[in-house]
């Protein structure tokens, strides 16, 4: 019979590194439950964004230090939760699986998958909160980001590595902007993130079933926030989405995250800070949702190329009432941004659509990014433009003209009909390129109506599929476009 050998005596049992010590660890009971926030005592070591687990298995996220208990989000929650149950530190962040695994996936704020298909499987993780570059990892902003439309491209530039606001009223177009910034980026090397906060289901829909039409969906990621979600998770989407493109962009790729929108965000934090009690503000807002929203647009930049070269242009989304851009959080967030771009409801009622008012929009960097050609041809059509806009209210008193102001009158409307655009039709850089010499060199005068958008579509065709290089002599881009229009290469522009 063999010998029993006692545990003791064997080399290397785990008896041998076993000490007798006190050993001490928080339990934490809930005490309150409701509306997505989970108040819990007896957790004195809690810290701000730190993950609680219960016993049953659900998790919530610190949000709220008080004297005698915490408040926090609940990020999943079981019907078992109830007040009584023990909590627990679990001394982790929460973070979100990032990486090319997550393109073409529609994925909630925690990276949880929306669409149907299987689990996400990420190799790295990245925390939401995370600090801004610092001033000597940036770089100034030089290159150009295509948004595919005509007035955005010409008269507000954008570049890689700006944050450029998208502001206006409900229903004049601003999700459409953003989508058709999402789909001009087809067959280029810039990743997109789209961010969906507090949208209903068929919305969600609609913007994923247009970016898969449009072939792109396989390069963008896609968070969503669903408006029958909980504010914590509301509030917690655009972090999320910033964690995906942070990723990729210190990787020295280019991303475009959009955030749609950031009213509701807003909106999701005031429910959330009232419900945790927290002393409201202007508005009811509470007095920080201004570092709210800096910390993560700041986020958005363009690197130095010692940190890879990489960028994040941000386009957040945000919705005025009745036209006030006055108002607390529009104001704050154009103070934050590097422009932006004012959608007009009476331009949308008037059917000029986008309907970007010129007046009130600004690109306050983008210009130093635009390509030489497409700026150099566009150099004064925004100033004659504006210029147009206040000549044409006297044309409504009826009265006589000048022959040059009827010319410039003439010239203006031609410039407002072919700066209109349909929605999901963006254009190639050579296209924009295309109108504007043709414009200039009054290739188009004398057109009107449908033989006006007629001609003006063959120009964009041709010039998408001529394969010209922006860097092409303006004489050589000249000759090609004369050919289009018989009759006219030889007249004078005027």
């Amino acid at each position: 019979m063999a010998e029993r050998v006692a545990p003791a005596s064997r080399s290397g049992s785990w008896l041998d590194g076993y000490r007798l010590e006190l050993r001490i660890r928080e339990l934490g009971k809930v005490v309150a439950l409701g509306d997505g926030i989970a108040w819990i005592e007896g957790l004195p070591s809690a810290a701000i964004d730190e993950i609680l687990s219960f016993d049953e298995g659900s998790e919530a996220l610190v949000f709220h230090l008080g004297r005698e208990r915490i408040g926090a989000i609940l990020l999943s929650q079981s019907e078992r939760l109830a007040a009584g149950h023990p909590a627990h530190l679990t001394g982790k962040g929460l973070s979100v699986g990032v990486g090319d695994e997550c393109l073409g996936r529609v994925i909630d704020p925690l990276g949880r998958a929306l669409d149907g298909g299987p689990p996400l499987l990420t190799r790295r993780r990245r925390a939401l909160e995370a600090p801004s570059p610092a001033i000597t990892a940036r770089d100034f902003v030089s290159r150009p980001l295509p948004s595919g439309n005509k007035i955005i491209d010409t008269m507000i530039p954008i570049g890689k590595g700006q944050r450029q606001l998208i502001i206006g009223d409900a229903g004049t177009g601003k999700s459409s902007l953003a989508l058709d910034a999402l789909i001009a980026q087809k067959g280029g090397e810039v990743l997109c993130v789209y961010v969906l906060i507090s949208q209903k289901r068929s919305a969600v829909l609609a913007c994923i079933e247009t970016l898969r039409q449009a072939g792109v969906l396989d390069r963008c990621a896609i968070v969503v926030a669903e408006a029958t979600t909980t504010p914590g998770l509301k509030f917690l989407a655009p972090f999320a989405g910033c964690a995906l493109a942070e990723e990729w962009m210190w990787a020295g790729r280019d991303v475009l995250i959009c955030y749609d929108d950031l009213t509701t965000h807003a909106r999701a934090y005031r429910e959330l800070s009232l419900l945790l009690r927290r002393p409201p503000g202007r508005e009811a807002y509470p007095g920080d949702i201004f570092y709210l929203h800096s910390r993560l647009l700041e986020r958005s930049t363009c690197l130095a190329a010692r940190h890879g070269g990489g960028s994040m242009t941000a386009l957040p989304i945000i919705e005025t009432e009745q036209g006030e851009i006055a108002s607390y959080i529009p104001t704050n967030l154009i103070s934050i941004t590097d422009g932006q771009i004012y959608l007009d409801p009476e331009l949308h009622a008037q059917g000029f659509l986008p309907a970007v008012d010129i007046t009130r929009s600004v690109s306050r960097i983008g210009g130093k990014a635009q390509q030489a050609a497409i700026k150099r041809e566009a150099g004064r059509i925004k100033l004659d433009y504006l210029q147009f806009l206040e000549l044409e209210v006297f044309t409504r008193f009826g009265s006589r003209l000048e022959a040059g102001v009827e010319a410039k009158i003439r010239r203006g409307q031609l410039l407002r009909e072919l700066l209109k655009q349909e929605r999901g039709s963006p254009l190639s850089p050579q296209a924009h390129l295309a109108w504007l010499l043709a414009y200039n060199e009054g290739l188009f005068d004398g057109l009107g109506g449908a033989e006006l958008q007629a001609k003006l579509a063959d120009v964009i065709a041709w010039a998408s599929a001529s394969g010209f290089s922006l860097a092409a002599g303006r004489e050589l881009w000249l000759a090609a476009l004369s050919s289009r229009f018989p009759g006219k290469g030889d007249e004078p522009p005027p």
